[in-house]
């Protein structure tokens, strides 16, 4: 009796070892653990899994979640060579004095499965490494590291910054990972949002960093999903020939890990492809799963394998575009209404051709304009050292030829050396003031590069805002904010603005030019010297507040100068003479310009008139000259003039004269000059400027040859090295 029963057990077990070699497992195998189907190669119990692999063994515990290698969860199980899984989040969490106070690592055993390169190896934290190890036929080591110092600005990038995640490209036959993490040693300035930090390895695109949720804490999350590839056996289709587990209707085909083998189905055919019974790949009826396009379902006709067709009764034909059937009858108006819609079809194809070549044609063109109007210049500048991080604002040329209607004459605002400036209507109704460049003038490129560096430094309130740039046309334009109230110019000797300023509001405007001038030379990222202070080169807003404009000839002083040789530029009248002279750029060529416009200010007088007599056609020598015979009344703006104010206007005038000293190592710096007018402002000082300055009455101010020009302003230009002058006319802004 015991013999029998050896027998019966024998060969049930004989029975049961012969079936799985052959590709099918037991009918009473388990087919499903909670919600995840059970899907042959893998099985829960001797039979129902491959028998020839013990990496295909699964167990479903009590709570029915399936697990592989005994604590990892499954998701889901794909034919196609693919075992979805739950993984555990590694950690490591720091105190505020940077030491470790707690972490966590999970090694996995993945048997002869390995890591798909499908999944990716990211790393959570700021100033961290991170390094995934895997262990097999060879050792293999892959990691990432992140650094930061503060919450990045980027919250949704892993860069590098608070997140950096790698391939996983893992050698065939691994079978052993772990991760490990940890902070770069003395790094704790990030703990108040960064205590921990985390590695994992993740299937690609179930993880999408967030800097604000992702530092703290992860979200709370302690898993995410990895993708395992498997394969069947050790040898490929070729060298298994007919004796692998594929089923009817598949295709065997070599695996992605080097080794091994895998099963599909058949196009056409779905299933188990592993399996050769009922569930197994069997053949995909179209008609009756509705996966056809006969506009009839009663003329839909499965074929065997892939496919279908439709078939229409006696007197019909199939419109192959509609999948209608149709009378034969209305075969020539099928064909005219084909051959009308293929004419259409390819006059719609030439036309979509002609304006991609058109597209094609006008981004060429605005490239080439943008490379033109030294757009690459421009941003290889402002990304150097040392620069701000300006939010310059890029338009396109159709909204600013939109905000100017085309640049209409009635929108111009005023035409100088360096352009036109434009009234600009933008669309969300904000006015603004655009300037154009003049045509065909290459210099002017330099300027236009030079005025978006130096308004990039500047954040003063007395200095026009710039608000972007549009490099895309054949001219480079700037937007800046609009002042509604002209220039000081235009106050001074225009007739357009009604009253005159009063004395209050000419010496605040002197305050706050002188103030602004200061800021540059002194307190400014980089010292910057403006080299065209004149009165057309300031704006005054609705309440006459001052707001220096057109940087276009302006320079940036490195720390470690004092000045620069440079082309002699700006405009006769305001230019230092000593400048003019040597070619040599300082702070003190700045002082000399604004001595001349406090003059202007105070007398109303230009800064260079040719009706006045020939020693005093330089309104410098002008006031010189009254101040040595005595006569400061007669140059001084009568409307100016009050018997409680006589006092402040010589003490202004005498900062406007040591301004305007010959030799720039006399002249005060514009701190000196700024502090000294809001004395004169606030306390109605009594000292003298004399007392550290004493006045010095000198003629000739403007220098040798400035004079022998013709016109009322003008731009020039000095070649220090070439011994070179050259003049270029300027109406101003």
């Amino acid at each position: 009796m015991k013999v029998q029963r050896l027998i019966l057990v024998a060969t049930f077990f004989y029975l049961a070892y012969t079936q799985l070699v052959n590709g099918q497992p037991r009918k009473d195998c388990k087919t499903s653990c909670g919600n995840v189907t059970i899907e042959y190669p893998f099985g829960t119990s001797p039979g129902c899994y491959y028998a020839d692999d013990p990496s295909f063994h699964l167990t479903c515990n009590e709570k029915e979640k399936l697990l592989f290698e005994g604590d990892m969860e499954v998701i889901n199980i794909s034919h196609s060579g693919e075992l979805r899984v739950w993984n555990n989040v590694s950690y490591a969490c720091y105190n505020s004095t940077g030491d470790l106070s707690h972490e966590d690592y999970y090694p996995y055993s993945l048997g002869n499965l390995s890591l798909s390169r499908s999944n990716k190896f990211t790393l959570v934290g700021c100033n961290a490494l991170a390094v995934l190890n895997t262990l097999g036929k060879r050792n293999h080591s892959t990691g990432c590291m992140s650094a930061c110092d503060s919450l990045p600005v980027e919250y949704e990038d892993c860069n590098g910054e608070g997140c950096c995640r790698t391939d996983v490209s893992v050698p065939l036959g691994s079978y052993l990972y772990h991760t490990l993490q940890s902070r770069v040693p003395d790094m704790t300035s990030v703990f108040d949002f960064n205590p921990c930090v985390y590695a994992f390895v993740a299937e690609i695109g179930t993880f999408h960093f967030n800097a604000l949720e992702d530092l703290w804490n992860l979200r709370n999350v302690s898993q995410f999903p990895v993708l395992l590839d498997w394969s069947i056996g050790n040898q490929t289709c070729e060298e298994v020939g007919n004796t692998s587990i594929c089923g009817l209707n598949t295709i065997c085909f070599n695996s992605s890990l080097g080794t091994g083998y895998n099963c599909k189905c058949l196009e056409g055919f779905e299933g188990n492809p592993y399996l050769s019974n009922e569930h197994g790949c069997q053949d995909i009826d179209e008609c009756t799963t509705h996966k056809h396009n006969c506009s009839d379902p009663s003329t839909c006709r499965n074929k065997d394998g892939a496919g279908f067709y439709c078939k229409c009764q006696s007197g019909y034909r199939l419109d192959a575009t509609t999948m209608i059937c149709k009378r034969k009858d209305f075969e020539w108006a099928t064909i005219l209404l084909g051959t009308t819609i293929g004419f259409l079809s390819i006059l719609l194809l030439i036309c979509c051709v002609q304006q991609r070549m058109k597209r094609r044609k006008t981004t060429a063109l605005r490239q080439k304009f943008f490379e033109q109007n030294g757009g690459g210049m421009l941003i290889q500048r402002l990304s150097g050292p040392g620069r701000s991080n300006a939010n310059i604002q890029i338009f396109t040329e159709e909204s600013m030829k939109t905000s100017t209607n085309g640049y209409d004459e009635s929108r111009i605002l005023g035409q100088g050396g360096q352009g036109t400036v434009y009234k600009g209507i933008l669309p969300d109704n904000s006015i603004v003031a655009i300037k154009k460049a003049r045509l065909g003038d290459n210099s002017q490129v330099e300027q236009f590069i030079n005025e978006v560096l130096v308004l990039s430094q500047i954040n003063h309130r007395n200095v026009v805002k710039l608000l972007g740039c549009c490099l895309e046309t054949e001219v480079p334009l700037l937007v800046y904010e609009f002042i509604n109230s002209g220039t000081l110019f235009d106050h001074l000797h225009g007739s357009l603005f009604g009253p005159s300023l009063t004395w209050e509001q000419r010496l605040r405007i002197a305050v706050e030019i002188a103030g602004t001038l200061a800021y540059l030379h002194s307190s400014a990222s980089i010292p910057i010297i403006h080299r065209d202070v004149k009165t057309a080169n300031i704006l005054l807003d609705e309440n006459l507040t001052a707001k220096v404009a057109d940087f276009g000839a302006s320079r940036l002083i490195p720390m470690d100068k004092e000045q620069l040789t440079t082309m002699v530029q700006g405009t006769l009248g305001y230019l230092d003479p000593e400048y003019y002279n040597t070619g040599l750029l300082n702070e003190k060529s700045d002082v000399y310009s604004f001595g001349v416009v406090l003059m202007e200010l105070l007398s109303s007088q230009k800064a260079l008139c040719f009706e006045r007599p020939l020693q005093s056609k330089h309104l410098v020598n002008y006031i010189a000259s009254a101040m040595k015979e005595n006569r400061l009344h007669e140059v001084i703006d009568e409307k100016v003039i009050n018997e409680n104010n006589w006092k402040e206007i010589e003490e202004a005038v005498r900062v406007a004269m040591e301004c305007t000293r010959v030799t720039g190592e006399e002249r005060p710096l514009m701190t000196e000059v700024a502090a000294k007018l809001e004395g004169l402002r606030v306390t109605k000082t009594k000292h003298q400027w004399s007392d550290q300055y004493p006045v010095e009455v000198t003629e000739n101010l403007v220098g040798v040859g400035i004079l022998s020009a013709q016109g009322d302003t003008s731009s020039t230009g000095y070649d220090s090295i070439k011994n070179v002058a050259s003049m270029h006319m300027e109406a101003g802004r």
